[in-house]
């Protein structure tokens, strides 16, 4: 009887063995569309500076293509910021890249080269516009700017582009009624310190380290903004991709006192061009939206990336694979 009962017990599990295999093949035939494997390959996703948010996502965002898309390798780059990204996409130096809408939306109004091929995957978090000066600046307004040495971001970056029109929008010339200090998030807060600078402008998600840190060892304060969307939004162009917003009080407790300030923000997109592979796409798509609470337990601005909004990639339209996977996931 025993030999039989394990013949039994071998053919049993056997039988379980199989069915196992047949459900593993079922779930990859469901999660696929026929005939296609699973996205492979190497990807390079251009972030931002190395102490920005960018980066700080493009770090955790590795980690779930990792987990997610295991037989893709992601190769992270640091770069100036938005307009450095687009650049890079289009000479086919990165593949994805983290961009803003008003960057995405002034490339291509001016039709620099490979606009037309730029296209959406997500639109993730807003970046909040931070006039940032030391707590006993008489600088209450943009306007108060005039005659300080400004950091206005590096020139490839979105931080640039935003704080040039919002100098403008407050009456002031970039170029001759501030001294602009071409300088990035890296390296603002211990110029500011020094008293090298006077004030800087950064935008990035909140709250962001470089400037939470800077809160924690040096007295500052956060300019309001807020009273300048009117005058941006006269411009029918770019910067209509500008809204008003608020910092909530908890942004940096630190250097503002229990007090919301008035600000401008503006939405980031995942962008990449035509050339990006379709499954890849929507691989790496699913992975961003499925990775946000993960995320965001670190870059507390990813918890703002939503289903539901993640498709109005506008100035962009969106990707073929981005399509694909919000099409499969529509209820």
């Amino acid at each position: 009887m025993l030999p039989a009962l394990s013949r039994i017990s071998r053919r049993r599990a056997l039988q379980g063995a199989v069915a196992a295999l047949v459900v593993a093949g079922l779930l990859v035939w469901w999660l696929l569309p026929i005939g296609e494997h699973a996205p492979s390959g190497k990807i390079t996703f251009s972030t931002g500076v190395k102490t920005g948010v960018y980066q700080r996502y493009g770090e955790l965002l590795d980690k779930e293509v990792a987990r997610d898309l295991p037989q893709v390798g992601m190769e992270l780059r640091s770069s100036e910021g938005s307009r450095q990204n687009l650049a890079r996409l289009v000479n086919g130096e990165a593949d994805f890249a983290i961009a803003t809408a008003d960057a995405v939306a002034q490339y291509k109004r001016y039709e620099l080269p490979g606009a037309d091929r730029l296209r959406g995957c997500a639109r993730l978090y807003d970046d909040y516009v931070q006039l940032v000066v030391p707590k006993r600046s008489k600088v209450r307004s943009a306007a108060g700017l005039r005659n300080k040495r400004v950091a206005v971001g590096q020139d490839g970056s979105g931080v640039r582009l935003v704080s040039n029109r919002l100098l403008q929008a407050a009456g002031l010339d970039p170029d001759r009624d501030i001294t602009p200090v071409s300088i990035g998030i890296d390296t603002m807060p211990e110029r500011l310190r020094e008293g090298t600078i006077d004030a800087f402008f950064w935008s990035g998600g909140l709250p962001t380290t470089a400037v939470r840190d800077l809160s924690k060892h040096f007295e500052i304060r956060l300019v309001p903004l807020g009273d300048l969307v009117d005058e941006l939004h006269a411009d029918a162009g770019p910067a209509r991709h500008y809204r008003s917003a608020v910092m909530p009080a908890d942004a940096y407790p630190l250097a503002q006192e229990g007090e919301a300030v008035s600000t401008v923000a503006v939405a980031n997109l995942l962008v990449t061009t035509d050339a990006a592979d379709a499954r890849l796409t929507e691989g790496l798509t699913r992975t961003v939206i499925r990775s946000r609470d993960r995320i965001g337990m670190d870059v507390h601005a990813a918890q703002l990336v939503d289903l539901r909004t993640a498709i109005y990639t506008d100035p962009l339209e969106l990707h073929e694979g981005a399509q694909r996977y919000y099409r499969s996931v529509k209820p």
